[in-house]
């Protein structure tokens, strides 16, 4: 690939950096949440302080559903309790350190009008969620037979 055509494809257009610089800071947004929020002792549930109802799953079976603690897992993280935010859940953390390194990314390359470093590929950012998800059912999995 040439020089150009590699700065061709790390460049952003006026609609793309709107997008980008909307999803940063929607990240930074929810990051200030998850800080504003005090981290549930019980490892999930945090998300009640917002006025939402318990988990479902949890209330009818008595056992935490994939996403269970995820709300706690950022309000550790971004405490920097990383220990706490694994316990509440792995892929809530894993979602959250994500979130921390691509909110000030995806702000830094829509203002330069241009990726910063890394240009993102439909088929890293897939396996980047295939990620996610592979640690989010496997903690699950720990959490349904560890009882």
């Amino acid at each position: 690939m040439t020089d150009a055509s590699q700065r061709d494809r790390a460049s952003l257009s006026a609609r793309q950096r709107l997008l980008v610089a909307a999803l940063g800071l929607g990240l930074l947004a929810t990051l200030a949440l998850a800080g504003f929020l005090e981290p549930d002792r019980r490892g999930h549930g945090t998300h009640e302080q917002l006025g939402l109802p318990p988990c479902t799953v949890y209330l009818l079976f008595g056992r935490r559903c994939p996403t269970c603690g995820m709300s706690t897992s950022w309000a550790h993280s971004v405490r920097g309790q990383l220990v706490g935010a694994v316990r509440a859940n792995a892929g809530g953390t894993l979602l959250g350190l994500l979130a921390m390194a691509a909110a000030p990314w995806l702000l830094i390359s829509a203002a330069r009008g241009a990726w910063l470093g890394w240009v993102p590929e439909s088929t890293a950012l897939a396996w980047i969620l295939l990620a996610v998800a592979a640690v989010t059912l496997l903690d699950w999995g720990v959490r349904m037979f560890a009882r």
